[in-house]
């Protein structure tokens, strides 16, 4: 449902979060290697994060990528998902047809619709944060 470059800015900016939480700044190698992404690319998803103010960069020996844990309570995941892909995903037909409405609904329609609408809810009400503590916790993992 979501591209390839909105699930690794999501593992990245949790991935990040997580580092933070431990005091810890966090390069691109390191990031691009935890979440399985290529570096031009991650490099490419992390400067939309940081133009945005999703996530934070410093340069030099003591630099790297970061994320205040006040930040990350702030900020939700539709935040991320909307950056990076838009909102095409919630407002596009589930078998990709062009014209697909109410009046024109395509078979999968109403189905998909309920679908999308939990989806949309689900994102826009979870914080970084609460994705961070499940890792911390051990509940889930990005690899």
């Amino acid at each position: 449902m979501f591209s390839k470059a909105c699930k690794y800015a999501v593992k990245a900016t949790i991935y990040i979060a997580v580092q933070s939480g431990q005091n810890t700044r966090t390069s691109l190698k390191d990031i691009s290697a935890k979440i399985d992404s290529p570096e031009a690319f991650t490099a490419k998803v992390l400067q939309v994060l940081v133009k945005n103010q999703v996530i934070e960069s410093l340069k030099g020996p003591l630099g790297g990528f970061f994320i205040s844990n006040e930040a990350a309570k702030l900020i939700t995941l539709s935040h991320v998902v909307y950056l990076i892909d838009g909102t095409e995903t919630f407002n596009s037909c589930g078998l990709g047809l062009k014209e697909c409405s109410e009046c024109r609904p395509c078979p999968m329609h109403h189905k998909f619709q309920r679908i999308r609408s939990e989806l949309k809810e689900m994102i826009e009400k979870t914080t970084i944060y609460e994705l961070v503590l499940k890792v911390g916790e051990g509940e889930s993992f990005l690899m």
